[in-house]
């Protein structure tokens, strides 16, 4: 059973930094991409960043140029940078696992920008 796992959400002031991690255990074969969303109350879940098993990276235009996507020396970490965060940025943020069968979601985790 896949499972994601994810971390370092919180309340940071405007034009902060944080770093968002996703660790994923079980039994992962045939990766596809690792990806972040984000969702807020009442609007649809939208996609932040994404890393293909190739390493391509694809970014939100919201957070091109801010936001960092890379995966950490095990392989099986995934990370989001976020810099100079704004108001706007507040939300749930999931972390994604897409194999060639299914999609797999973590619990989500806050992050609000707030001054």
């Amino acid at each position: 059973q896949v499972q994601l796992v994810e971390s370092g959400g919180g309340l940071v002031q405007p034009g902060k930094s944080l770093r968002l991690s996703c660790a994923a255990s079980g039994g992962i074969f045939s990766i596809v991409a690792r990806g972040w969303y984000r969702q807020v109350p009442g609007k649809q879940r939208e996609l932040v960043a994404v890393i293909t098993s190739g390493s391509t990276t694809n970014y939100a235009d919201s957070v091109k140029g801010r936001f960092t996507i890379y995966r950490g020396n095990a392989q099986n970490t995934v990370y989001l940078q976020m810099n100079s965060l704004k108001p706007e940025d507040t939300a749930v943020y999931y972390c994604n696992l897409r194999t060639t069968r299914s999609d797999y979601w973590g619990q989500g985790t806050q992050v609000t920008v707030s001054s």
